[in-house]
């Protein structure tokens, strides 16, 4: 079986940091195209970031660019999304997804997402 465990998440102030992990158990993130998601309460999931197969460039969402940085671990088979300058709009169920035949969006949108994991809450709140 394949999963995707996300953690990281919790309560934060405004201007703190995070930094989220997604861990692979069953097979290799590096094989895969790795995206990050949130959602909000009452609101549409949205990508956040996304971090190709092989060589290639790393997407953002604008409402992220400069704040966040999506890393990938090989050897630790996980991938990371560091978020600074965390912000009350940020706060939302943040989970991966991997695919292993798609890509990324320019704007940090995994293309048809192959499996989810389950999510970690991240609350900004002061």
């Amino acid at each position: 079986q394949v999963h995707l465990v996300e953690s990281g998440g919790g309560l934060v102030q405004p201007g703190d940091s995070l930094r989220l992990s997604c861990s692979a158990l069953g097979f290799s993130l590096g094989n895969y195209a790795i995206g990050w998601f949130r959602q909000a309460p009452g609101k549409e999931r949205e990508g956040v970031s996304c971090v190709p197969r092989g060589v290639g460039r790393t997407t953002y969402a604008d409402s992220v660019k400069g704040r966040f940085t999506i890393s990938r671990d090989v050897a630790k088979n996980t991938v990371y999304l560091q978020m600074n300058s965390l912000k009350p709009e940020d706060a939302a169920l943040y989970s991966c997804a991997a695919g292993p035949t798609s890509a990324c969006s320019a704007d940090g949108r995994l293309l048809l997402p192959g499996f989810w994991g389950s999510g970690t809450e991240v609350t900004v709140s002061s």
